[in-house]
């Protein structure tokens, strides 16, 4: 069996958002899983709309993700492949031109309505006449041209949804150039899935609709081979806001860059988006090695799903808390935070970290200049026996254990009273990570500076 070929077609007409991350991810570990090729191919022929800026954003946020396509083309460079396929459905007949402006045509669908009848264009150009086609180009009117369907029932395996079908009478035949010239989704879409032997297209169940037309069109443009062209299918549900709104690129809502930058974990984002709406538990994952092995398509559902920012949140704090330091290594030694520390250190702090940049912040409690509890909220008696019992170093994990059995002894403290004020000696802070392997983090000089009132 060939190795299957799948692709992402993002518009770079605003940030990708989870919903997109959804289908990117799904096709790209499916590729991933069967050893196929994953396409990154920008679906940029709406010049205007389209923008660099936010190409290069979609790139960095799929990279992000942990995406590495194989492959990263754009529709701009490839109009020649779309005129000639143009030019063999005129040929044959299929793409016909239409001259009613906007408003008619709006005026046709209401008079319909009124009927009873299905808003479905009527083809009244396929009887224009030459005289007719020339009448009006010379009151200046520019044609849109539209596929001519058969009006047939296109029946299709949809790897998600199962046994699927579309009855193509009960659709307009769409448009697939403009007035100007431009293409809509739909031609450059065929094409290209056809000349790069696109096997398995995953996306959005808002694209069903979409699916019978495109059958129609491979199948006229694949001639002979026709059936044969067609790659297989997979409708995914989609996810709303919290609220059940659709997501937008255009608002930027849950976008991918906005939870990066609210220092979200990538794993956490690609478990989200790739788990919310099926049949598996949401859950961390260490790698996206985890996804792959999990995936299955059969397992997603088939109604629409909420997607709850505060529990991506959760999920995130709860991936950070997994994560080896190997996974991290890179990322704390772009904060400084390396040497022979950097691995007892987050092995110590990551199951209180709530976002990643927290280690910051712990990293100048154990090697930093720290600005201590003041004193004068602490018993000083206390802070002198605790800095006259400090053992000798060398530390390790049993010296918190044997210093604070010691100060019970010659304190009769206990429990909170015990514990708490050297935490706020020593750290600063209420609470963190456990004393036990913070300690000999911290090093004797600075424990015994911060339990003197200094800052250290």
């Amino acid at each position: 069996m060939p190795h299957p070929v799948l692709r992402f077609a993002p518009s770079p007409t605003g940030r990708i958002h989870i919903g997109n991350a959804r289908t990117a991810l799904l096709n790209y570990l499916y590729a991933k899983k069967h050893h196929g090729e994953f396409i990154l191919r920008f679906d940029d022929t709406d010049l205007e709309r389209s923008k660099e800026e936010y190409a290069q954003a979609i790139e960095v946020d799929l990279a992000w993700l942990g995406i590495k396509p194989d492959l990263i083309t754009r529709q701009s460079q490839r109009f020649a492949l779309y005129h000639r396929a143009a030019e063999r459905l005129r040929d044959c007949g299929r793409l016909y031109p239409c001259y009613e402006s906007a408003a008619e045509l709006e005026r046709k669908r209401k008079r319909q309505q009124a009927r009873g009848l299905p808003p479905v264009y009527d083809r009244a150009s396929l009887d224009l006449t030459d005289e007719d086609k020339a009448r009006y180009e010379a009151e200046g009117r520019k044609p849109h041209w539209r596929f001519k369907l058969d009006w047939k029932v296109v029946r299709w395996s949809d790897l998600v949804r199962g046994e699927s079908h579309y009855d193509c009478s009960s659709l307009s035949d769409p448009v697939l150039l403009r007035e100007d010239g431009t293409y809509l989704y739909t031609l450059p879409s065929v094409v290209d899935d056809m000349d790069m032997k696109v096997s398995l297209i995953i996306r959005g169940e808002d694209h069903v609709t979409n699916t019978a037309v495109q059958i129609q069109l491979l199948e006229t443009l694949a001639g002979e081979t026709g059936r044969d062209a067609v790659p297989a299918f997979a409708h995914h549900n989609l996810l709303s806001s919290i609220d059940g709104e659709g997501l937008s690129k255009r608002t930027g809502a849950l976008s991918i860059g906005g939870l990066r930058d609210q220092g979200i974990e990538s794993l956490a984002v690609a478990a989200a988006a790739v788990l919310i709406g099926t049949s598996v538990a949401l859950h961390p994952v260490a790698s996206l090695d985890d996804l792959v092995s999990s995936l299955d398509l059969g397992l997603i559902s088939r109604t629409p799903t909420r997607f709850d920012p505060a529990e991506l949140e959760g999920l995130s704090a709860r991936t950070l808390h997994g994560l080896a330091f190997e996974a991290v290594r890179e990322r704390l030694a772009a904060h400084d935070i390396a040497g022979r520390k950097a691995n007892p250190f987050w092995l110590a702090v990551r199951g209180n970290l709530v976002v990643f940049l927290d280690v910051v912040e712990w990293w100048r409690v154990v090697d930093g200049d720290l600005a201590v509890a003041p004193h004068e909220d602490l018993d000083p008696d206390f802070l002198r026996a605790a800095l006259e019992s400090l053992p000798d170093e060398p530390w390790d994990e049993t010296t918190w254990a044997a210093w604070t059995k010691s100060l019970k002894e010659t304190t009769g403290r206990k429990g909170r009273a015990l514990f708490h004020p050297l935490r706020l000696a020593l750290t600063g802070k209420e609470k963190g990570p456990e004393l036990a392997a913070l300690l000999p983090l911290i090093g004797r000089i600075k424990a015994a500076a911060r339990l003197s009132g200094h800052r250290a």
